[in-house]
């Protein structure tokens, strides 16, 4: 072993929920995520080179093999998490070397948990204990995102990175995208619980739609600018200055801006419900968020809206709303503990007999973040 560093480390990264503020952190408003205890475990070791570095997934027959003097973007999805962080690494740190890898994950993939960015932040979170590099949390959390950004081509926001490496267990972070300032709120919920129905589709849509999103709220920006100078982002605008430029905008882009604002407003509403302990009132907000998705912003799909307007009949839910960045992935739902059985049961029929598509499902418990075990 060098002076500096570790022979051998063991990650646990996990996966993140998010109650309320979905598409509103690349527009520099709030969130409201939290860790889950689903991760993906990282083993690194030194290898005794200077840049030759191989890394195995589990299920995966090939390793994906790597000079970090000739890192390059691959055809492969997954490998570009990867490569995308041993790049951003390397322009930061000469102290990084050759390393093995052998990674393993619980985590369900599509289902709007954010395996890529519990893939990012583990690895770079590990490779700093490994080596000694020096990074600080929030290092990990920015050079993560902009390996997204860099290498995958999706203009993300902050947060998944953010909940990955900075959640703690049984708290949601309350997150201002725009300032990082953070705090964490206690998350008490019995009889409540969390559900995620994970809907099994992934739609190809996702990815291109996601960067469209961004350039329609951008627009929008660009004409408030006009009329309200100190108006860098969505975050800095009010209902009011929308109503007030809405002959400008397209249909679209009033649409969007119009949810973003809105979705900024409820995350606040949500703490404030949480603080309380008034649960009806987090799950309406939720419904809101939903519906909002799906007629102003239009990133749901036919499956996510079958699932939250079945949740809508039952008395044991409290809310319901897509999870992540749409057009399939996950329900979150606020269900009572003692029904929660029996409700994932009906509405798994209900749901393979409209679909034909078998339902899966698990339960989301705030839990801490990237951990060296």
């Amino acid at each position: 072993m060098d002076d500096k560093g570790l022979d051998k480390v063991i990650v646990d990264s996990p996966g993140r929920i998010n109650i309320i503020g979905e598409h509103t952190d690349y527009n520099l408003g709030y969130v409201l995520p939290t860790a889950i205890d689903k991760r993906i475990r990282f083993t690194l070791e030194r290898n005794n080179t200077d840049t030759q570095c191989e890394i195995r997934s589990k299920g995966y027959e090939k390793a994906l093999v790597v000079d970090l003097k000739h890192i390059a973007p691959s055809n492969t999805q997954w490998e570009n998490y990867i490569l995308g962080v041993l790049y951003e690494i390397y322009k930061r740190s000469k102290e990084l070397k050759g390393f093995q890898c052998t990674i393993e994950s619980d985590l369900p993939v599509g289902a709007g948990v954010s395996s890529s960015a519990a893939l990012e932040c583990g690895l770079a979170f590990g490779l700093n204990e490994l080596f000694d590099l020096g990074l600080t949390k929030h290092e990990i959390v920015v050079l993560s995102r902009d390996a997204e950004h860099n290498y995958l081509g999706t203009k993300c926001g902050i947060m998944d990175q953010f909940a990955s490496v900075m959640s703690k267990k049984d708290h949601v972070i309350l997150l201002d995208c725009k300032s990082m300032e953070y705090s964490y709120i206690p998350f008490s919920i019995a009889p409540y619980k969390l559900v995620l129905l994970n809907s099994n589709i992934s739609h190809s849509l996702a990815s291109s739609e996601y960067n469209t999103r961004r350039k329609e709220c951008e627009e929008g920006v660009a004409i408030l600018l006009k009329k309200y100078p100190y108006v860098a982002s969505l975050s800095d605008a009010s209902l009011e200055m929308i109503k007030a430029s809405k002959t400008d905008m397209n249909p679209k882009v009033l649409d969007r801006c119009t949810y973003v604002v809105q979705e900024n407003n409820r995350v606040l509403d949500a703490v404030e419900a949480l603080n309380k302990g008034d649960l009806k009132t987090l799950g309406t907000l939720m419904y809101q968020t939903h519906e909002g998705l799906r007629t102003l912003y239009q990133v749901s799909c036919r499956e996510l809206d079958f699932l939250v307007d079945f949740s809508k009949n039952r008395v044991e839910v409290l809310g319901a709303r897509l999870m992540g960045g749409g057009f399939g992935g996950c329900t979150i739902n606020l269900v009572h503990e003692d029904a929660a059985d029996s409700f994932i049961q009906s509405v798994s029929e209900a749901y393979e007999k409209e679909f034909n598509i078998k339902l899966t499902s698990f339960e989301g418990h705030p839990s801490a973040g990237t951990t060296l075990l």
